[in-house]
């Protein structure tokens, strides 16, 4: 089987929006990166400091309600999840991307715009083969009965369990193998939810202020106030598990394993990064191969690779 390559965007692309949090227009564009480049958010609103901010888990300073990747310099970049889980969903290894403002556009709430929008010019292969984080041993966290962990597995995939006392959202879990494709047709199109009782509180911390029922599901004590109603019977849980895909990625490079998440959120799947690289008996770097078409997750090369991330 065939080493898989590393792949980049194959042209500038950009896609305009608004905050969630922020509410303020933001235009987005992904921008080809050489290989062994990783993945920078450039604030091209800033020049007078550094204005490149590394997507790595170690850059995260903030988890209320979305991920905030800080550069050494303070610039900020809210919001990343649901882009990153594309980039993941997609593999995408080196891109740069340019953002005129301090937060991504939430656009529908989900991140199928994303990958419409890296689909308009398609990816390109690059000659070095991908880099894996192989999970060797279990890994878990838990703060308050909430749990995330990593468990070795083969190719990736997501089991979550949602518990919201709404009748709307009540306890749910799904299990998603997200190989051969498999996040474009079950997590792409997940959107985020909220709370209408939420909101004025939210609204007076400078947050959610440009959520509508455009770009999230909005449930109302045991209703969906929606009036196209749900994406999916459960759309609540994928939309965690998107989350927890971009969340995921900020490892540096794609995880070989299995996530479980108990009503975790960007707090516990951060948590649950650090655990991972404090104990180096946890995982290994692998070479990824090509997937196999009619398997249920990727295959991956058993041998190890010794850069850093």
């Amino acid at each position: 089987m065939a080493l898989e390559a590393q792949k980049t965007v194959a042209a500038r692309v950009s896609l305009d929006g608004v905050g969630l949090h922020t509410g303020a227009p933001v235009r987005v564009t992904l921008v080809p990166a050489p290989s062994d480049h990783g993945i920078f958010f450039r604030r091209t609103d800033v020049s007078d400091r550094d204005n490149m901010v590394p997507a790595l888990y170690d850059h995260v300073r903030d988890t209320t309600l979305c991920t905030v990747l800080v550069n050494g310099a303070g610039v900020s970049v809210r919001t990343v999840e649901h882009l990153m889980a594309a980039l993941s969903g997609l593999h995408i290894d080196n891109v740069v991307i340019e953002i005129d403002g301090p937060e991504l556009p939430i656009l529908d709430g989900s991140a199928q715009p994303f990958v419409e929008m890296i689909e308009r010019v398609g990816t390109r292969n690059q000659r070095p083969p991908r880099r894996a984080i192989k999970i060797l041993k279990r890994v878990e966290v838990v703060v308050d009965g909430k749990i995330a962990a990593l468990v070795p597995g083969e190719g990736f995939g997501i089991d979550f369990e949602i518990d919201f006392p709404s009748k709307a959202i009540e306890r749910r879990s799904g299990s998603y193998d997200l190989g051969n494709g498999g996040f474009a047709e079950l997590l792409s199109g997940a959107r985020t939810f909220g709370f209408r009782a939420e909101v004025e509180y939210l609204r007076s911390k400078g947050l959610a202020l440009g959520g509508s029922l455009d770009n999230a599901v909005v449930v109302d004590g045991d209703a969906i106030m929606n009036p196209e109603g749900l994406r999916f019977d459960d759309e609540f849980v994928r939309h965690k598990a998107l989350d927890a895909l971009g969340d995921l990625y900020l490892a540096g490079a794609p995880i070989i394993g299995r996530f479980e998440g108990y009503k975790s959120g960007h707090a516990l799947n951060n948590k649950l990064l650090y655990a991972l690289f404090a104990d180096r008996t946890a995982w290994t770097y692998v070479a990824a191969v090509e997937e196999v078409e009619g398997q249920s997750g990727a295959a991956w090369a058993g041998a190890s690779v010794a850069a850093p991330l």
